[in-house]
């Protein structure tokens, strides 16, 4: 018995070490993939789009390469999505590499052309679509839009955040007071997504076809209502920004939301859900378009309540962070590849059955880089999880690496190969495809795992 103390002391020190072991392995795993997500976002991402799209004779952004990143010949016609992203990622590479000084030209190339081109100064809010030279494709577009408003404040708030020009922050309180006056809603509440070249709402009528979201609200426009407002308010704390940040936080988290854990894509005006779960299987597929679960959007907006939350001032508010948490084990769950990672594109839930089915398996993207950030994020919150979400991130990350980005050409391909081997020769980028989902999640992700490396030091 004399000797159990000595052996007590050994067995303590053995496992204090082996403790001390685990902590070096995690730290060096967590700034090892750091390092590697980051230059992947610096030689493969960023390096890859910039310069060049910037277009220097028209200003604004080229979007239109084929799959080996040459410059398509054709129109290049602008959207105001893809234009506000490029200067939404201009401004973030501003803030990664200061010293690199064509981020900050190719940001100020594409305010100047949302300001002098995409504004519509006798109207106000943002032209959907523009030519190259910035003349306005009425016929083309004949809508305004408040999903292409918010990515203008988006972009516009993150600049501003870069540059401190204070023009840049009077056009995004322009167009958010544009919104306020024109698409949103006092009775009922949220964002009319479609308006007319004056602001004034379009309104559903009868013969609308069924499978057109005319005049319908939708997820996609209220989560990037929510981001947008979440990004002004960092930079503007006024009152009523306030109240409508929050107001979109609660419609999301709380009615949007199903409450099994998916977003309803459209609704009516009051915010009746637009769903055609009791029509037969082939007039459900009809009209995917406006009624099935969305994996991708469902992992996103669960980043984007937290981040809402934290800007608020909220913190980790319980409530959100556990809707978040369900939105992204729902995607787990029913919409993950056990076997080779990523997060299926679309599933159903039909009539009288308990899980969705998946009805479109291919792996866009996108989907594919907001997931990566949303396992990485609840693998903060909830590290011993059951779900495995450091796990699940790791198997992301080498789904990725594998299947979507281009290590010839550069960017990513437009779908997983494992599932659309085609898409290795689709084109690169179009007015639906830049880099904003793939470096937001690079961003977010790499501090992320710095924090978790510090954290263990």
């Amino acid at each position: 018995m004399k000797y159990l103390p000595k052996f007590l002391a050994v067995m303590f020190l053995f496992s204090m070490c082996g403790k001390q072991d685990v902590y070096e392995q995690e730290t060096y795993e967590y700034k090892l993939t750091a390092r590697a997500l980051e230059n992947s976002l610096e030689t493969n991402l960023l390096s890859a789009w910039y310069p060049k799209a910037f277009d220097l004779d028209s200003g604004g952004y080229f979007s239109n390469f084929d799959y080996q990143f040459n410059l398509k010949e054709g129109q290049q016609d602008k959207f105001i999505v893809t234009q506000a992203r490029h200067l939404w990622s201009n401004a973030v590479a501003m803030q990664l590499y200061p010293d690199l000084e064509h981020y900050s030209i190719g940001a100020r190339l594409g305010f100047d052309f949302l300001k002098n081109h995409m504004w519509d100064k006798s109207k106000g809010g943002f032209y959907q679509m523009v030519s190259r030279s910035g003349q306005p494709l009425l016929e083309r577009e004949k809508m305004k839009t408040a999903y292409g408003n918010s990515f203008a404040i988006y972009a516009l708030a993150t600049y501003f955040e870069v540059s401190g020009d204070s023009s840049v922050l009077d056009l995004a309180i322009e167009a958010f007071q544009w919104l306020e006056d024109k698409s949103y809603d006092p009775e009922f509440g949220g964002y009319f997504q479609h308006l007319d070249q004056s602001g004034q709402p379009i309104i559903r009528v009868v013969d609308t076809p069924s499978t057109s979201d005319l005049g319908y609200k939708d997820q996609n426009s209220s989560i990037h209502l929510l981001e947008a407002f979440t990004a002004l308010y960092q930079i503007w704390k006024d009152p009523l920004l306030e109240k409508r940040l929050e107001e979109m936080l609660v419609l999301v988290r709380d009615t949007i939301t199903h409450p099994k854990g998916y977003l309803i894509l459209f609704f009516e005006p009051d915010w009746t859900p637009v769903t055609f779960q009791r029509e037969d299987e082939e007039t459900i597929l009809q009209h995917r378009q406006l009624d099935h679960v969305s994996f991708g959007h469902d992992v996103e907006t669960g980043f984007l309540l937290i981040e809402a939350a934290h800007v608020l001032g909220w913190g980790d508010d319980q409530k959100t962070v556990s809707q978040a948490k369900k939105m992204i084990d729902h995607g787990l769950s029913f919409g993950w590849d056990d076997e080779k990672g990523g997060f299926y594109d679309e599933g159903y839930y039909f009539e009288n059955e308990d899980e969705p089915r998946i009805i479109k398996d291919s792996k866009n993207w996108w989907a594919q880089a907001e997931g990566m950030n949303a396992l990485l994020l609840m693998a903060t919150y909830f590290p011993d999880d059951p779900m495995d979400y450091y796990g699940k991130f790791q198997k992301q990350w080498s789904y990725i690496q594998e299947n979507l980005i281009d290590h010839v050409h550069g960017g990513w391909y437009a779908g997983g190969l494992d599932k659309q081997a085609h898409h290795k020769t689709s084109d690169k980028g179009h007015i639906w495809k830049g880099n904003y989902h793939q470096l937001r999640s690079f961003k977010h992700s790499i501090d992320m795992l710095r924090d978790l490396a510090n954290g263990k030091e």
